[in-house]
């Protein structure tokens, strides 16, 4: 609870003016028993008709005031709650877009989904229900004591007896529902990731009819989380059942014994009637206490797994200038000796991954060795084709170069610098990148295309007219403020990549990233992109990932990747005549 501390330590004095207002509310309900009491017993018998009106208007005012004030204390605690969630979902989602590669790896991305909305939410109802039932709670039930104590000692002792059980009972519970909660968030993970990956591929899983497969993956997944949820709401429900068994047991003495000590004269009826309520009120006391305990068990797990987000330290910091690596290589870009794997190096012991783990981290897996002595030169202006296999490394050669990232061996220079010493921001501005699988927001072609630059009219349109995107775009009646659905669903995959390569050319990046963002494009709309790009930005240094030789067979240099290692580099020409591999891919695409 640490963490929710810090954001709320701001909001004190608010937070003590509502308490305040809802303990004072309080202290006004407990008071009305006592007040009736005081009529049935003390006013009643006297058959003044001004003095019972005057008692009944007390009432009356006390019960105007617990309402007024219990709205006033309940406001002020919904604005604690959303002003205090508010900035822990904004430092949440700041901290999720600027995590590491690694780390985006570790955490996994349906993780962070769920950890941005049912943690969050489970967070933001504990802090608004204990300024509220959290002092409202515990008052009615110490209160409720209290005074039945100064009203009659005997019948008291019934509830003196009862309480510290009980409270003990959801103490003790609860401590056993915080671990059950982490689980049932994990398994909340497992099925965002099935939901997530279901949705993405629905024309897959359609195309291939496996509508029936994936349900009953889901099912499985979902009655995972269905027993875990349900062992945890049975976990915490049991002191519900057994507080109110409990009290009902003892309001039976309480009727029985008070009968008996009315009928002796030792007891007042006014007292019997007071002390009934009295026990309504703890009751409630208890059961209050119950529903915050439940509440603060799933908060503590789902804040602790915000927390280890929003505390995660960031890994690509960047270096001192004087501690970066060096080069005597003189080209712009400069991959030198650079070896990489994917993973982390071990589960932490004694913490056994859950199946919703395993499906999203890489902890407790052996690190892969993904890119192995990649060396090569870039010179400024220049352009480089990377080719090669599925799963050979062409994209993480970008990851790196862009520091999403770091190499375990080796290193990466633009413009004679290590990359670790650019600062994030510093280094992105060099790029205009689309990366595979690249999304189109639900927004204008404008907006996907500027991106919140600071692009003028013009430069938009001359990057569209370069990446072949223009007539299209200048077709649809609103042109450019034609409005694109989620993911561009109502574009075709040609429109899709021309209007992702005119948003990567429209601030006139340094280094152009073109990862496979011409597959859906025809060979001769492609070859009218890769001429534009010659002939419009000749100063930009190019890299083009392709699995079509004709995409890349008129850049400077190619290399030929396989493998995560490097088993072709050179020319086209010089390739078909070094590289067998090269050759054999040419040969089937050309006579394709």
């Amino acid at each position: 609870m640490r963490f929710l501390l810090g954001y709320l330590k701001k909001y004190r004095f608010i937070m003590a003016f509502g308490m305040a207002v809802k303990l004072s509310a309080a202290l006004a309900e407990l008071m009305l028993p006592y007040v009736l009491e005081h009529l049935v017993d003390d006013v009643a018998p006297r058959q003044d008709v001004g003095l019972v009106l005057l008692w009944g208007a007390v009432m009356l005012m006390l019960v105007v005031y617990v309402r007024q004030a219990n709205v006033k204390a309940n406001r002020t605690a919904v604005k604690v709650a959303k002003n205090s969630i508010y900035e822990i979902r904004r430092d949440l989602f700041w901290k999720s877009v600027n995590l590491s590669g690694g780390q985006l790896d570790e955490f996994g991305l349906p993780s962070l989904n769920s950890r941005m909305t049912s943690d969050s939410y489970n967070v933001q109802s504990f802090i608004q229900s204990s300024q509220t039932m959290g002092i409202r709670a515990p008052i009615l039930l110490l209160g409720g004591i209290f005074i039945t104590l100064t009203m009659d000692v005997g019948l008291a002792s019934i509830l003196c007896i009862m309480a510290p059980i009980l409270i003990t009972a959801v103490v003790c519970v609860s401590m056993k529902g915080i671990p059950l909660y982490d689980r049932v968030q994990k398994s909340v993970d497992n099925i965002v990731r099935i939901m997530r990956e279901n949705i993405t591929g629905i024309r897959v899983v359609k195309a291939l009819s496996k509508e029936d497969y994936e349900r009953r993956r889901f099912g499985e997944a979902n009655d995972e989380m269905a027993a875990r949820d349900i062992r945890a709401g049975i976990v915490m429900a049991l002191p519900g059942p057994i507080m109110t068994f409990m009290l009902n047991i003892g309001l039976t003495i309480v009727v029985v014994v008070g009968a008996y000590r009315v009928n002796g004269g030792v007891t007042q009826p006014g007292v019997i009637l007071a002390f009934l309520t009295y026990f309504n009120m703890i009751l409630m006391g208890v059961m209050g206490l119950n529903r915050i305990f439940m509440l603060m068990s799933k908060a503590n797990a789902s804040a602790d797994r915000i927390a280890a987000v929003v505390n995660t330290e960031d890994e690509l910091i960047p270096l001192p200038p004087e501690k970066g690596a060096v080069t005597d290589r003189e080209e712009y870009i400069v991959f030198d000796h650079v070896t990489f794997s994917y993973g982390r190096k071990g589960q932490e012991e004694g913490d056994p991954p859950s199946e919703s783990d395993v499906a999203d981290r890489f902890d407790g897996l052996e690190r892969q060795k993904c890119l192995e002595d990649i060396d090569f030169a870039i010179k400024r202006g220049g352009s480089l084709g990377i080719i090669g296999a599925t799963g050979c490394g062409k994209t993480t050669i970008i990851n790196l170069l862009m520091r999403f990232y770091d190499a375990d061996q080796g290193g990466i220079f633009i413009d004679g610098r290590d990359v670790r010493t650019y600062d994030k921001d510093e280094l992105h501005r060099l790029f205009g990148v689309v990366f595979q699988n690249d999304v189109i927001f639900a927004d204008s072609l404008k907006e996907n295309i500027s991106f919140g630059r600071d692009v003028s009219e013009e430069e938009m349109e001359n990057a569209a007219g370069d990446a072949m995107a223009r007539e299209f775009i200048e077709a649809y009646e609103d042109a450019y403020d034609h409005r694109a659905v989620v993911r561009g669903a109502n574009l075709s995959g040609g429109q899709r990549q021309r209007v992702l390569i005119a948003r990567a050319l429209a601030a006139a990046p340094r280094i152009l990233v073109l990862d496979d963002s011409s597959s859906a494009l025809d060979y001769r709309t492609d070859a009218a992109l890769r001429k534009a790009i010659r002939n419009h930005h000749a100063d930009t240094t190019t890299i083009i990932i392709a699995q079509r030789v004709s995409s890349i067979m008129g850049l400077d240099d190619i290399i030929m990747l396989d493998e995560g290692r490097i088993i072709g580099h050179g020319t086209h020409e010089e390739l078909l005549e070094s590289c067998e591999v090269y050759r054999e891919i040419y040969r089937t695409q050309m006579s394709a």
